[in-house]
């Protein structure tokens, strides 16, 4: 599906944090050595969205809702957040790497589409894909430390 206003594509950013967050709760609940971690992503989950409403509430006009300032595939960016009963925690590192990866892609592509039309509602996609990346700098270590390479 092809996205094209802000507000259909702040839905799908709820969505996908909604997604995510609970793949990190119930990997929280099942590993206990990320436990802390993971458990400090769904909330941060929880304040991406905020951050990226609250932008979008304070500037909304008809004038950009009225324009169409995207033209996201929504297929880029799907993401797989199941959790098997016998997952290890190595595929659960890596899937959370690869959804991190496709977060801050979704984040990254949604505020250069939108840069030129509004202000404050990129500036957000972009915080919002900057604060991802330490994420990616976790994941990756933690599998590092395993004796395992990411990627």
């Amino acid at each position: 599906m092809i996205l094209n206003t802000t507000s259909s594509v702040i839905s799908f950013a709820r969505q996908l944090e909604t997604e995510t967050a609970k793949f990190y709760e119930d990997g929280a609940e099942k590993y206990p050595e990320v436990k802390d971690v993971f458990l400090s992503f769904a909330k941060e989950n929880s304040k991406a969205i905020t951050q990226v409403e609250r932008a979008y509430y304070n500037v909304i006009t008809d004038a950009i809702e009225g324009c169409f300032a995207f033209e996201l595939e929504t297929d880029k960016y799907q993401i797989d957040t199941s959790i098997t009963t016998n997952s290890e925690l190595t595929k659960v590192l890596r899937k959370a790497l690869d959804i991190e990866e496709k977060m801050i892609a979704f984040y990254t592509d949604s505020a250069e589409q939108s840069k030129s039309l509004m202000a404050d509602v990129p500036r957000a996609f972009s915080l919002i894909a900057k604060k991802r990346n330490n994420r990616i700098k976790y994941l990756r270590d933690t599998l590092e430390r395993g004796g395992l390479r990411a990627g």
